[in-house]
């Protein structure tokens, strides 16, 4: 393939994939007639293609954690043949590392992570006493490595594109009635139990929105992992504006009525991170990790957290086994944030 490309090797997780966007940003503006494509997992890849600055995405054959070397060596002859001038490896990790390396790629840009001297050629540091934020921490990459987080770097938000045609067809499939409006909560997270606000509390919102709202439609997103903790909240709001949505969607079906939402309510998932690229009205509901390393950054946004002594712990649990974190961030809190995007459209 003629001409000169570069390569962004992707996190694993959806919500920092979409928080890596505005480094998507920066590169095209230094280099706007160079092709970027991704190399991500298929669980992220639909993630990318909903950004305008991505032409080609390269789905990873590797296996979650493992090493598999001489797999690695074969897929990186491939990427030699697409011609790379430089690769931006976002995860930490020394395998990630070494793809761009066998490739031969000249410039390794990414964080220090696993000792990666050599793998990586371009090496940033996140110093400081607290881990930066992280679309600055990602944004930073595109930027010679400094000790503080250069001002271009801190002023981009992510952002994402959905056409009207992937929105209604994914509502339609959905079994959502296009005609009237919808809101979408995020009720699962990938992290651990300590990351959910509590079944009740999303039914008892469910509930209070249809009821101020007649005729608005609720979406229950998630993974199929997510699908019994939804089921508990359609159980509970007992109504059929709930929609139980959780693994019945592709990432890009979600996405997708995510971009025709009123507003989003979510934990701390990478879905709360597309509401935000999206831009629609959110709600991040936060307890056992921090609002301020990973906020929305919707024009209308609201990053809730009652921000106890015990928080965050970024635990997987409670480790003190009240999970008040959660459980005292009461619906009628929640509410009147929601209330308050709502009657704004």
């Amino acid at each position: 393939m003629n001409g000169m490309r570069t390569l962004i090797i992707s996190p694993n997780w959806i919500g920092d994939a979409v928080m890596a966007q505005p480094l998507l940003q920066l590169l095209r503006a230094q280099q706007p007639d160079r092709p970027i494509d991704v190399l991500a997992p298929p669980s992220v890849a639909p993630a990318w293609r909903q950004m305008a600055q991505v032409d080609t995405v390269l789905e990873t054959p590797f296996r979650h954690g493992a090493l598999q070397l001489k797999e690695r060596w074969k897929f990186a002859r491939q990427l030699r043949r697409r011609g790379y001038a430089d690769a931006y490896v976002l995860p930490n990790t020394l395998k990630f590392a070494l793809i761009p390396w066998l490739a031969g790629i000249k410039k390794r840009v990414g964080y220090k992570g696993e000792s990666r001297y050599g793998l990586i050629n371009v090496m940033h540091h996140d110093a400081g006493p607290s881990p930066r934020p992280m679309v600055p921490f990602y944004a930073a990459l595109a930027l010679p490595p400094a000790l503080e987080v250069p001002a271009a770097a801190r002023a981009l938000k992510p952002g994402l594109n959905v056409t009207a045609q992937q929105r209604d067809a994914a509502a339609a499939r959905a079994g959502l009635d296009g005609a009237r409006p919808w809101l979408v909560f995020a009720p699962g997270a990938e992290f651990g139990a300590a990351k959910r606000w509590p079944v009740d509390h999303f039914a008892a919102l469910a509930l209070q929105a249809m009821r101020e709202h007649p005729g608005i439609q609720v979406a229950l997103l998630g993974s199929p992992k997510d699908r019994e903790v939804c089921a508990a909240i359609a159980a509970d709001a007992r109504d059929a504006g709930v929609f139980n949505l959780a693994g019945a969607t592709t990432l890009a079906e979600a996405i997708a009525l995510i971009a025709g939402a009123e507003a989003v309510v979510s934990n701390d998932s990478g879905l709360l991170h597309v509401a935000s690229a999206l831009n629609r009205p959110v709600i991040g509901i936060y307890g056992p990790t921090d609002p301020d390393h990973a906020p929305p950054f919707s024009d209308l946004a609201r990053a809730l957290s009652l921000r106890l002594a015990c928080a965050p712990c970024r635990q997987r649990e409670c480790p003190l086994g009240h999970h008040d974190c959660m459980r005292k961030l009461e619906m009628p809190m929640v509410w009147r944030e929601l209330e308050t995007m709502l009657s704004a459209r």
